[in-house]
């Protein structure tokens, strides 16, 4: 009868070594493969804000780009860990709550500002019945591409993954979607944009379990 020691060697057998960085290189091409179709599906749609050289000069495009790039990194370097075959804590996501505080922040001080009549209209903006739709729109080809990409990798947490590859790609989408977007108002970003990347979050978290087992 075999023994375990001698099970485990021959398994181990003529195993090719992988690439240290294959994990990430392979995240990384799914979410690029993703934002370019997101990318043409912004250009083709709604297209580029025709003043975007002009905006780049000013605070409140950074002010997105910042927030929603910041949740984007931090949510992919959460992939990484999330999608190897070994135990991973979720307690290190603690600072994706950083950009979201900040932008708080940014939100107060924009509010103490700004006379108590034109709130509704800084919160709401132009396109707040769209925005969440759109940025949830943009992460579904985004969140595809992730998919392609744990397609070769072994999660050990599914619903978990999926969250954070919803996360992930609604907040790329939504980095995307700056692009487009003419709004100006942080608590407009903070509400709306938030409410896209955590729908697509939500859509993650249900459909891990399906589409990520292996």
């Amino acid at each position: 009868m075999m023994k375990t020691e001698q099970l485990i060697d021959s398994l181990s057998q003529n195993v090719s070594r992988v690439p240290r960085h294959a994990v990430p290189r392979r995240i990384a091409v799914g979410l690029a493969a993703g934002g370019l179709v997101a990318m043409l599906l912004i250009a083709v749609t709604l297209g580029i804000r025709p003043d975007l050289s002009l905006a780049m000069h000013g605070f409140s495009f950074w002010m997105k780009w910042t927030y929603t790039l910041s949740l984007a990194l931090g949510a992919s370097y959460a992939i990484i860990r999330l999608a190897r075959p070994a135990p991973a804590s979720l307690q290190g996501l603690w600072p994706l709550a950083a950009p979201v505080l900040v932008l708080v922040g940014i939100g107060v001080g924009e509010l103490a500002r700004t006379p108590s009549s034109e709130w509704l209209a800084m919160w709401l903006g132009r396109s707040w019945t769209s925005c969440p739709w759109i940025v949830l729109t943009l992460a579904a080809p985004i969140f595809a591409g992730l998919l392609w990409s744990f397609r070769k990798l072994a999660p050990a947490h599914l619903r978990a993954s999926g969250a954070i590859a919803g996360l992930s790609a609604g907040a790329w989408a939504a980095t995307i979607y700056c692009l487009h977007c003419p709004e100006v108002s942080a608590i407009f970003v903070l509400t709306w944009y938030t409410l896209g990347i955590a729908l697509a979050a939500g859509l993650g978290a249900l459909l891990g379990p399906r589409l990520l087992r292996w």
